[in-house]
Parts: C-alpha cells; structure tokens; sequence
C-alpha cells in the first residue's frame, strides 16, 4: 500500500528511491515568482536565507528571481560565491579571526551583533569593500516557541536600544533585525512599531535596513499586499533601501521526503511503525518546535474508527517518535509513507547520529521526471569523524 493523496497526481513514486528528499522544481518555481513579484511592487531587495535553504543544486533557478543569498557561516558564505555566483550578506552572531579575511572577501555586506566585534573588525571590512551594519534588537517579537525567538529576554542576538547614543559610528551605513519565525505581515507591522519607538532616531542616519527572516510570504494566507504596503512606506518615511532575507518562504511546501514501513511495534495498546527515517536525525524541528509534519493519506489525529499509528525512527534515541496518524488501511512493511513539506529548514539541519543511512536528495523536474541529485554512503558518514 502506498499513502499516495497528493495535489499532483504525476508523481511517481516508484521512480523515487527510499528515504529520499524530494524537491517540485514547479513548486519552487511558483514560489520564487511571488517573492520576486513582491521585491519588483515594493522596491525591496530579497535574498535567499540558507540557514533556511541550501539546496544549492537549484541556485541556478534561484538566481533568476532572487539577488542572491545571505549567510551566517564561513561555509556559507563560499556556497553562495561558489553556487550562486554572487556575494554574500553576512550576518553571523561571532566572526572568527582565523575566518575574517576570507569571509569577507567572499561577501558585500558585514552585520555585526556587538559594538565590540564592530571595533575589532570594521577596518578590516571596510578595507575590503563591505558595507556595515549593526544588528539590533527591537525587543519585540510574537514568536511563541522560545527557542525561535530571537529577542526573547536575555537574548544574545542583537544591541537592545540601551548601548545606543543619538548617533550610529559613521561607518555604519545599515541596521539589521530578526524578529519574526514563519509569520504573517501584520507581525512584521506590529514589531516596526516597536522598532521605530526604540531606534527611530538612528534609521535617517542609514541607507539600508535589513528586516532579516521569518517572513512567511509564500504561505497561502500571508497578506502580500500589506507587505508591500508596509515595505513601501518604510521607505518612504526613512529613505532607505530595505532587505529580506527569507530562508522558508524558498522552500515552503515545495517538497516532500519519501520514507518506508520497516517493521511495526506494538506496545501498551500503541502501535508504532518503525521507518528508514529518523526524526531526531532527518527532521529535527519536529522535535524541537515540536510539530507534527503532514503525511500524505492520513490524518494528523487518533480517530477510533482508522488504524492509528504513531511514527518512529530506527535510532536508539527513545524519543525519536512522532504521532498519532490515522490510516484507511492497516500498515504493513513495504508501506511508502511520504511527510509532506520537508525541504526547508530539513536538510539543512540533518546529521548522521547513530550511523543511520542519509536520505537521498532529488528533484521532480518541469519535465515530470525524476532527477537523482545526491546519494550518501558510509564514506559521508564517517568523513565526518575522525
């Protein structure tokens, strides 16, 4: 039996090997023309967060919609001068003296977090052509898992507006804030307001602002119009350039990963199939939000009349579960399970614990084929150690 309810009938899933990551070029695609529809009717610059997504095989696509990628690593840095042909915008909580001058010699933009990396660096960034900003804080923010929530109190991600003067240090030339996690416009407006109270003096002293990530555009309910509404007022009011940087608005429901029945446990009235997937190591948000990812063909919930099953992984880490799902069908081994929407903020999170075997990565083209990105052996695995 395979759970096969799916809004594109033409997939194939005996083309697609197990456990795979699977990528809908046409979904990207569809994706990608909305943000580019958004920076083109607000003036706004996107770029691609690969914190979010990485999937650097497509960047050649991602190039035709977006002006290219920001990075919060050395590594990523040179896969976007690398893959994407382009450099990068750096905003990296520490910049490390033995990395400095190679990443910014990758990059054309530098944000720093703390006024103290700020002196020890700026020369050395602005030497190389970069421009400068500060990361900052509003202090604000509706984002409910803590974990996600980067001004949370105490919060090591940006200057609250207490280690501010009345002007910025004329090297700075932009501000930086993250304050949102897959949310609606309407947060965005809600945390400006809050911004502007706490740093609306220093935004007529800069030329850019960076409204960093968490801006949910591609999902069917965000309110296009008032972003663009809100970006084009922004700047207006300050004269400014302003910057996004979403990382799953890319990837937001444009793939799927392909797993299988491996054998079924039944326990204290619990059944539980064990898959070629591991949560912990596969989809680790499921754990950490925790969230419960869609399959296709079940129900996300216990109903009495179904079979109900909770997913398990084949890692010994006892929490490596997720559940309940309710099936028309018993499961068996062999069973195809296929948890839907699993592209960004997946892969780029993945590890090899337990030795567990790597799910491959693929593409479902325009074409309607199947197209074997990348395969991942034992030598992945323990290239990794030492």
């Amino acid at each position: 039996m395979t759970m096969s309810k799916r809004s594109n009938p033409g997939i194939d899933l005996k083309a697609i090997p197990s456990p795979c990551f699977v990528l809908e070029e046409k979904l990207l695609i569809k994706n990608l023309e909305l943000m580019k529809y958004v920076a083109d009717h607000s003036g706004a610059e996107i770029l691609c967060a690969l914190k979010g997504y990485s999937m650097w095989s497509t960047f050649p696509i991602i190039k035709q919609y977006l002006s290219g990628a920001t990075a919060s690593s050395l590594h990523e840095a040179r896969l976007c001068y690398e893959e994407m042909g382009t450099k990068a915008h750096l905003c990296c909580p520490v910049y490390l003296e033995s990395e400095f001058d190679e990443i910014t010699s990758i990059s054309s933009h530098i944000t720093f977090n703390s006024f103290e990396q700020f002196r020890k660096f700026k020369d050395r960034a602005l030497a190389k052509g970069l421009e400068i900003a500060i990361r900052i804080n509003p202090e604000y923010s509706e984002v409910g898992t803590e974990m996600y929530n980067p001004c949370m109190p105490g919060s090591r991600l940006g200057m609250v507006a207490d280690h501010f003067g009345k002007t910025l240090p004329v090297e700075v030339t932009g501000l930086h804030f993250h304050a949102l996690c897959e949310q609606n416009a309407s947060s965005l407006v809600n945390v400006l307001v809050n911004l502007e109270k706490k740093f609306g003096h220093l935004l007529p002293q800069v030329k850019w602002v960076n409204f960093g990530g968490g801006h949910h555009i591609t999902r069917k309910d965000y309110d296009v119009d008032l972003l663009i509404q809100t970006i084009q007022n922004f700047k207006k009011k300050y004269n400014v350039h302003v910057i996004l940087e979403p990382g799953e608005a890319v990837g937001w429901q444009t793939g799927y990963l392909v797993a299988t029945v491996e054998d079924i446990i039944l326990a204290n009235g619990i059944q539980t199939a064990i898959l070629n997937v591991s949560f912990s190591a596969h989809m680790p948000d499921c754990l950490e939000m925790p969230y419960q990812p869609k399959i296709w063909g079940a129900d996300s919930e216990a109903h009495n009349e179904k079979h109900v099953y909770r997913m398990g992984g084949p890692t010994c880490l006892a929490g490596d579960f997720v559940g309940f799902y309710s099936f028309d069908q018993p499961l068996q081994s062999g069973d195809k399970i296929i948890f839907d929407d699993m592209i960004h903020y997946t892969m780029v999170k993945t590890t090899h614990f337990n030795g567990v075997a790597h799910p491959s990565i693929g593409i479902w083209t325009t074409e309607n084929k199947f197209k074997l990105v990348r395969e991942f052996t034992y030598e992945d695995y323990k290239e990794r150690l030492s």
